[in-house]
Order: C-alpha cells, then structure tokens, then sequence
C-alpha cells in the first residue's frame, strides 16, 4: 500500500495454512469486517479468492481454500498481492520473511509488530485516506466533526494496539 505513513504487520502462520485462512488472518490483524471482496495476486495472471455466485471462478479466480500460503511464497523474501475491497482498492504486499520450525508451545497465528493504526473501511482507499488523516489534525470544524461522528470517535491514526489484534486473533482461531 503506497500510502504515509506505511501501515504494516509482521504476523506468524504456519506454511500450510490456506489463503481462505490467510485472508481472515489480515482481516483480524488490521481491524476490518470482512465486508468486502478480496483477491491474492500471485502475478502472472493467477488470481485467488473466495469462491463467489456473482463470478465464474473457473475464468476469474482459483479457489483460495485449496491454495497453501506456501504455493505462493516458499522462500524468504517471495512476495504476492493481497487486495481488499476493489472499489477502495487497498493493496497490501505480502511477503515471506522467515522460515522458522513451528514452536509447540504457540497457536498460530501471532502478530508480532506493526503500526501504526489501520485505515478505517470505507474511507476511500490510499487515494481518500491522506484527505482524511489532514481533516483529523485540522482544525475542529463541520467536516471534521463529521468524519469523528462517522467514525464513531473511535480512531488515532498513529496507534497500533497490539492487545486489541491479539483479542480478535484469539476469538477467531
């Protein structure tokens, strides 16, 4: 995602994990609802998602829930594309840092780091969001005061809280 400041998590997972999986994990790990569409693009024309009525995955996309996160990065420092909601089109690039032997003692998945806070859904997108963080440090007029009220008050862009992700990984796994 080519926005400032660069939002960013490193996370553990096991190699064998799906990418219908990996999907829920970075829906978690950046505070989303899973309310829209989303793809992995693992370049070369090769596109992963969720099989959905609305398309014809055999033309469009591969089935994610049959793809293991290590058919698309074995190595470290292979990369693919992870899109969320098309019309705001946020971009995430995912790539393999490390491979380590899974510890007994962990359940996966673990964030490890990250910052700062995630952009809110629906705020536009990479294009919209940078508007939105100068509207929130501007000063306090109708505009700001609508986008707080939108927001239900509830956003510092600089935060990251680690605890919060934690929560919604536990629920989840």
């Amino acid at each position: 995602m080519n926005i400032e400041p660069r939002v960013w998590r490193k996370v553990a997972v096991r190699a064998d994990l799906r990418l219908g999986k990996l999907h829920m994990i970075i829906q978690n790990v950046m505070g989303w609802t899973n309310s829209h569409l989303h793809q992995f693009d693992a370049g070369g024309g090769v596109r992963y998602s969720h099989p959905h009525p609305r398309y014809d995955m055999d033309n469009d996309f591969q089935d994610e829930c049959k793809v293991k996160l290590s058919d698309l990065a074995s190595k470290p420092k292979d990369r693919f594309i992870y899109e969320y909601d098309f019309g705001d089109s946020w971009e995430y690039m995912i790539e393999l840092v490390a491979i380590e032997e899974p510890q007994k003692n962990i359940k996966y998945p673990v964030c490890l780091a990250g910052e700062p806070a995630c952009p809110p859904e629906d705020c536009g997108g990479p294009l919209s969001y940078p508007e939105l963080l100068m509207t929130l440090k501007g000063p306090d007029n109708k505009k700001r005061q609508e986008l707080l009220d939108w927001l239900d008050g509830k956003i510092d862009p600089e935060a990251f809280d680690m605890e919060a992700i934690e929560q919604r990984l536990r629920k989840w796994k």
